[in-house]
């Protein structure tokens, strides 16, 4: 005999839930002994050259509500515009990190190297930068944006040159708070809304 379909409800559909944590961070969602270390644990090791800065921030949903499930992750150069594998790159730095907001207040601490400017192949300079990936609960597509020091020379970066509605560029600055210390908070949507990229 068939069974009617008509009867079957569609499950509702999941953002990223805890299950990005469980597969990608699996120590932070309480599961040991998957891995000796989750991967990306830090961009930098013991011995990386440059300036060491800390960068804390939180995933700001609408409402100015800190997200206490996101999961970010950040790609750099090293202090010289450097990525891995580039002919004199530190190889302290991996540039690769993985990272999660604090379940308790939604904040997120990322401690790296500061990077350099990148050189694209046309000699433009990019400014001092580090990209992001966010997902947590309510998107649907991880959403990319980088970290810009305010501390930089940030004028003629050819990303930043391109964002029309020039307020905008301001949810792209990190804020020194202190030595080696900056804040960077991301603003899904609403008022200040920070500036997403689509990769």
């Amino acid at each position: 005999m068939v069974q009617k379909l008509d009867l079957l409800e569609e499950t509702p559909s999941q953002t990223a839930g805890p299950y990005v944590h469980i597969g990608c961070i699996p120590s932070f969602a309480g599961i040991e002994g998957v891995y000796p270390e989750d991967l990306g644990l830090s961009p930098i090791r013991d011995g990386a050259r440059g300036e060491i800065v800390t960068i804390r921030g939180s995933v700001l949903d609408g409402t100015g509500w800190a997200l206490r499930d996101a999961l970010i992750e950040s790609w750099q150069p090293d202090a010289e515009g450097r990525f891995p594998g580039e002919e004199g790159a530190d190889p302290h730095v991996t540039g690769f990190c993985r990272f999660a907001a604090d379940g308790q207040t939604g904040e997120f601490t990322l401690r790296t190297v500061k990077p350099g400017c990148v050189a694209l192949r046309d000699g433009r300079l990019q400014a001092p930068h580090i990209s992001l990936w966010i997902v947590a609960r309510g998107i649907n597509m991880g959403l990319s944006t980088r970290i810009y020091f305010e501390d930089e020379e940030n004028g003629n970066d050819p990303l930043l040159a391109r964002i029309e509605q020039r307020p905008r560029v301001e949810t792209l600055i990190a804020r020194r708070t202190g030595a080696g210390a900056y804040r960077f908070d991301i603003r899904l949507q609403g008022a200040g809304e920070t500036v997403f990229l689509d990769l």
